[in-house]
């Protein structure tokens, strides 16, 4: 009936003595960013790579618990545009020994300046329920998800988008659901539409295969582009709205109207 959304910032960590990429994991989460270090006269280049069609804000830090010399000195923050790649900043090792970084990436840009507009409801169906709304005890108490509503919805019930944009990330590999936080808070199928006032719409707990656009896809407002489900951390079948924003470095709600839909507490 409900979820607890996975926290949409991602890590990855590379060594300087070793620029290989390790296998991922199965069925796990797509990265936001990737951590590429090149060799150069006697330093490393440390670039993030973005993998979204939309903003990231990352940030690059050492985790080795020593100083590492750079330009700009760590922790380094950058913008990176859609599906391209900064130089967040230039690394001076004092010997050759390995040191680990963490880049940690989240989605959108701090420039957002979300306009006064209203939402469309997100499902084809008759009846509305919200089973959560602002501010739910169950899971809506952080503040990615403090102003998200969660709609009932039986499985295969078209999604369709609430705001016209351009499909900023896709996560489509996901089956399983349950409440066991650590198995499922970041195994969620969703598609998050990236709006020209730099806001973001989630539309989590799709079906499996029920992701029906693509990455870099332009919608306009009630275009179907998926299909509700039960992924993730969820105990039903429904659907996990919320319009999101970049606030340094933090994935932050904001409160939304939508046309005919009261949001309940």
């Amino acid at each position: 009936m409900s979820l607890r959304m996975r926290a949409l910032s991602v890590a990855c960590t590379a060594m300087l003595a070793a620029a290989g990429n390790a296998l991922p994991a199965p069925v796990e989460p797509a990265p936001l960013a990737r951590l590429r270090i090149e060799p150069a006269d006697g330093e490393y280049l440390a670039w993030a790579d973005n993998t979204l069609s939309g903003p990231v804000e990352v940030m690059l830090r050492s985790t080795g618990g020593k100083a590492l010399p750079s330009d700009p000195p760590l922790p380094a923050r950058a913008s990176v545009p859609a599906e391209s790649s900064v130089l967040v900043a230039r690394l001076r090792p004092a010997g050759s020994g390995n040191l680990p970084l963490s880049l940690v990436g989240v989605p959108g840009s701090s420039n957002a300046r979300p306009r006064d507009i209203d939402y469309l409801p997100p499902l084809q169906q008759a009846r509305t329920r919200i089973d959560q709304g602002f501010e739910g005890g169950f899971s809506h108490a952080d503040e990615e998800n403090r102003y998200a509503l969660d709609f009932a919805a039986d499985t295969g019930t078209p999604v369709t988008a609430a705001r016209a944009g351009v499909v900023m990330q896709v996560e489509a590999g996901f089956r399983g659901s349950g409440l066991a936080y650590g198995e499922y808070a970041r195994r969620a199928n969703l598609v998050r539409i990236l709006h020209d006032d730099g806001t973001m719409a989630l539309y989590a707990h799709l079906a499996a295969d029920g992701v029906l656009v693509r990455q870099g896809q332009r919608v306009q407002a009630g275009q179907r582009i998926g299909l509700s489900g039960n992924t993730g951390y969820s105990t039903a079948p429904h659907l996990h709205f919320a319009v999101q924003v970049n606030r340094g470095m933090r994935l932050v709600s904001i409160p939304f109207r939508m046309r005919g839909v009261a949001a309940p507490p």
